[in-house]
This record gives structure tokens, sequence and C-alpha cells, in this order.
């Protein structure tokens, strides 16, 4: 499904779209066949949370911003959870990194969060002299683990998806990798067998010529 999205291709996302369908009707159809509920009850859940969430469209409550809403959407779950925890409720399978922006945003709702970006960014800059003076491997694991939390923050406030942005990241890498190996391949120069100036070298010359005409920065 990422993948798809990610891609522009609306034929493979049609196609994934369908296989998450196949999915909440197979559950359903095995919901129904044991009498728990229907696909009629799915989609009334559904229906019935999205208006109660967001009063400014289906009722009389006004927001001003998109912020407003976020902050309104967290509050009325809250209001749903009753005494539980702000953080409960997050799927514990979700990927580290998104876990950890969702969170941060949940905190965020109630005012737990840092006032200006720059405070963020040395919030960064503090985990990472932290990680650099770390002497033991439980350490070493600790502080790399608060940096990559602090870096979620970052990316939390200034609207970036962290997994679209390191998928990103890889995919870049990817590309760029296998340039390298075809080109050395071509002149005859196993990678294996040039030395790390070399393939310094050739990693510029792959970022160099991925970039020009796609106005990727390198």
């Amino acid at each position: 499904m990422m993948e798809a999205l990610d891609s522009g291709d609306t034929k493979k996302l049609c196609e994934e779209l369908g296989d998450l369908l196949l999915q909440i009707m197979l559950h359903s159809q095995i919901a129904t066949d044991e009498g728990h509920f229907d696909i009629g009850a799915v989609i009334e859940g559904i229906d019935a949370k999205l208006k109660r969430r967001h009063p400014h469209v289906f009722g009389k409550a006004e927001a001003k911003d998109a912020q407003e809403v976020a902050v309104r959407w967290e509050a009325l779950k809250r209001d749903e959870r009753g005494d539980e925890s702000l953080l409960s409720g997050l799927p514990k399978g979700m990927p580290s990194l998104s876990y950890g922006q969702a969170i941060q945003r949940r905190a965020a709702g109630v005012g737990f969060d840092w006032k200006d970006k720059e405070d963020i960014i040395e919030k960064v800059a503090e985990e990472a002299r932290e990680l650099q003076q770390a002497t033991d491997d439980q350490a070493v694991s600790d502080e790399f683990g608060d940096l990559l939390f602090s870096l979620a923050n970052v990316a939390r406030r200034r609207g970036i998806d962290l997994e679209a942005s390191l998928r990103g990241t890889n995919e870049r890498f990817r590309q760029r990798f296998q340039y390298m190996e075809e080109t050395a391949r071509q002149r005859g120069m196993p990678l294996d067998k040039m030395s790390l100036e070399e393939l310094d070298s050739l990693w510029k010359e792959a970022k160099r010529a991925l970039s020009s005409g796609r106005g990727e920065r390198i």
C-alpha cells in the first residue's frame, strides 16, 4: 500500500485498496457467520465516529484552523476513553518512529510540547552530544533512542511524515548504489576491489547523475 502511494501508480493503488477491502469484507463475513456483527455495523461505527469527532463539520462547533481541529480530536478521544491514559489505544505493532510521533502528538494536545522549533533542534544537538559521551553498550543504545525520539519530534513539528521521509531516503540510496554497481560493472571495476576514496567518488557521481533533470538535492 505505502509503495503504491509513494509511486503515484493509481492502477497499483486501486489493486492494493482492493486487497484491503477484501480483508475488511472477509473478517466482517466471519464475524457475521459467528453472530457478532456484519459489514453494516462496521460502516455505521466509522460513520458515527467521524461525525462525533468532527462537530465543526457535522455539528454547530467552529474551528479556526487545522491545529484546533487536531486538538479537539484528541480531546474527544480522551472523553471517549474515560480514565484511560492519554497514550492508551495506540497499536503496539506500529513502527517505532510512527509510535513516537503519535505519543508526542497526544502529549502536545494537553500542552506538553516545545514552545519553539529551535528548542527542539537544540535538544537534538544535546542528545547527539550525550550519544558521543556514552561509554557502555546500554547507555549508547539509550542515547541513540533518545536521539531518534528527538528527531521524531522535529519531524512532527515540521509536518514531516517520518516513515515517508525515511522510505524516500532508502529509495534514493537504493537507486544510487545500484547506479554504482552498474557503472563499476561497465568499467570492469568490482566494488569490493575499490578503495573507500574510489567508492566515495563513484557515490558522488551517482548523486549527480541521478539528480540531473529531477531537481533532487545532492
